[in-house]
């Protein structure tokens, strides 16, 4: 099934940023609603897997039991593609869009109550759960709505943009909203408190950006049921034709690992950088961890995002990937380096972590880039569903026992096992690149 050139003209190649201009796209402009999309979706998905950490971690829970509980909310997302037949079937894609953000608002809020409970930790992690379900089932029709709406070469020319803006809910949920909760805390003089508010205040935006979506999202002619659509009833060719794709099998290792190191990581920065110094850590409040996300970590993320979507529109994702592998990875150093030396300068750690998150926005795009490729053809959407829940999957195969190998290595021993870690990233780069068209991702060569 093509993308309806005939209905949307593709974007101006001549734009000069590489990105396309919203005077392109007449009745509706992806400018708009792109943007907000990705960032509802990348905020659940930062507030079960990274939000939990610093606030579990600051009401006491351990290390090991953090990265345990929480990698198993990640196992949610790597499963979401056992449920894309449904979300194919039933209703549209922009229709399931507006009722998962919707639906995001009471869970939220149940959250803020169920910390006061004397079996809150427990009550939690359900809670969490459920928004990991309804989050997880939102991102399968989401990128269904922005594969259908979007020409090809406009899939490729806003793939910087929408993982810049996954990437933003990333880090101001970990940055501004940590702050919140820190600086609430520390006022209160209950970390408690400070934590339900911020759940509120989340749950307010929730509500904003739903009523916002649906009013913004297009109505997309392609965007139909399953039963009077092109992807027919076949759940059995569905799946086969996934598995049986050409290069699958190097593909699904690239999936896998081009994330491994990172995915080692990201449970355990902010249990690194809150825990004191005589325990490894930098011995930061929560709201200098929050601060140093949300201030120049935003800043590096949008650049580094940005630029990434910007060269692949310009050269192509073949030209880019060995370069955006090593932006990717080699950056994961920097925890190695602040745990090596712990630097008393916070300005020293916060450039640090700046460089780190350039790295990761520059090579993400890459990421996201070949996943579209993987999905391209007949049954994109629910195709995309199951290479976005490999790539769940991977993180949950890195994250449940890190906190664990942390304990027993120490932070410093940890941080340099991750570094090496990212050695199958390159040599699986550098495999795949064969099997990537050489103008795939390039303008509107693709």
């Amino acid at each position: 099934m093509s993308n309806s050139d005939d209905r949307v003209p593709p974007a101006n190649p001549a734009y000069a940023s590489g990105l396309p201009s919203p005077g392109d796209l007449p009745g509706w402009r992806p400018w708009t609603w792109v943007p907000s999309l990705y960032y509802v979706q990348g905020l659940p998905y930062t507030i079960v897997n990274v939000v939990s950490v610093p606030m579990y971690k600051t009401l006491g829970i351990a290390n090991s039991e953090i990265t345990f509980w929480t990698s198993w909310f990640g196992f949610i997302w790597a499963l979401k593609a056992l449920w894309s037949p449904f979300v194919d079937g039933v209703s549209t894609k922009r229709r399931w869009t507006v009722a998962m953000q919707t639906a995001l608002v009471p869970v939220t809020i149940a959250i803020a109550f169920a910390l006061s409970l004397p079996t809150w930790f427990a009550v939690s992690l359900v809670l969490f759960a459920l928004m990991s379900l309804i989050s997880a089932t939102h991102d399968i029709a989401a990128d269904g709505l922005y594969m259908l709406g979007l020409t090809d070469g406009q899939q490729a020319a806003f793939v910087g943009v929408r993982s810049t803006f996954w990437r933003l809910a990333l880090i101001s949920g970990e940055g501004l909203l940590v702050v919140l909760a820190g600086v609430l805390g520390a006022e209160l003089g209950d970390d408690l408190v400070g934590w339900q508010v911020t759940m509120a205040v989340i749950a307010g935006i929730f509500a904003v950006a739903a009523a916002y979506n649906a009013f913004a999202m297009p109505r997309v002619a392609e965007d139909v049921p399953r039963e009077t659509s092109d992807l027919g009833g076949n759940t059995q060719e569905l799946v086969t034709s996934f598995f049986t794709k050409p290069g699958i099998a190097l593909a699904l290792l690239f999936i896998l690992f081009f994330r491994f190191s990172e995915n080692h990581i990201s449970g355990l920065v902010s249990p690194f950088l809150l825990d004191p110094i005589a325990d490894g850590g930098m011995g930061w409040t929560l709201a200098q961890v929050g601060l140093a996300k949300g201030t120049v970590g935003v800043l590096s993320l949008v650049v580094g995002g940005i630029l990434g979507g910007v060269a692949i529109y310009a050269h192509g994702l073949r030209a880019w990937l060995l370069p955006m592998c090593a932006m990717l990875n080699l950056p994961n150093a920097v925890y190695w380096i602040l745990a090596a030396t712990q630097p008393a300068q916070f300005p020293v750690g916060v450039a640090l972590i700046g460089v780190e998150q350039f790295g990761y926005g520059f090579g993400f795009a890459a990421y996201m880039m070949f996943l579209i490729k993987v999905a391209n053809g007949r049954f994109k959407t629910a195709h995309y569903a199951f290479a976005t829940g490999l790539m769940a999957l991977a993180v949950w195969a890195a994250k449940v026992w890190s906190g664990w190998a942390q304990e027993l290595l120490g932070y410093e021993m940890f941080f340099a096992w991750a570094c090496i870690a990212s050695i199958p990233a390159f040599l699986i780069s550098f495999a795949v690149l064969r099997d990537i068209p050489a103008d795939f991702g390039r303008k509107e060569s693709s």
